[in-house]
């Protein structure tokens, strides 16, 4: 069927999943404000990128998750487009000395980069622990050949 009878209506959302125990803060409200993914304690971070050994409430130890380089090159692209299209757009318009590029841009990206890895750092980590995501293990294949 075509048209709007006939069309069917999917909807997925992310902010607030239906498997949330009571206490958990959603991915989105882990990422942005540092929150534990299991008891919503404010304590993830330790300093601007750097998570906590564990939650000093609930005890969830953090150094379980590996989230590694994966938030920062999912932030690289996107960052330095953003900032490589505003710094030739300024260039253009105005021609301003080098030295201004350096003076703007290198703060800027600065920010960015350490405001946008923060919350990526704190999704991957909630993500981690919702799905109980960790490191892949091979099976013994030699015990089950003939």
């Amino acid at each position: 069927m075509f048209g709007a009878a006939g069309a069917r209506q999917f909807t997925v959302d992310i902010v607030d999943t239906p498997h949330i125990e009571k206490g958990q803060p959603t991915i989105v409200r882990a990422a942005l404000f540092g929150l534990c993914p299991r008891c919503g304690t404010k304590s993830l971070f330790v300093s601007a990128t750097q998570f906590s050994d564990k939650c000093p409430a609930c005890a969830l130890d953090y150094q379980q998750f590996n989230v590694g380089d994966g938030p920062a090159a999912l932030l690289m692209i996107p960052i330095g487009a953003i900032i490589i299209t505003l710094a030739i757009i300024l260039d253009i318009a105005v021609r301003p000395p080098f030295w201004l590029h350096v003076i703007i841009w290198v703060p800027v990206t600065a920010i960015l980069v350490i405001g946008f890895l923060r919350a990526a750092k704190g999704a991957m980590l909630a993500l981690e622990y919702r799905n109980h995501a960790g490191e892949g293990q091979q099976a013994n294949t030699r015990d089950e050949m003939p």
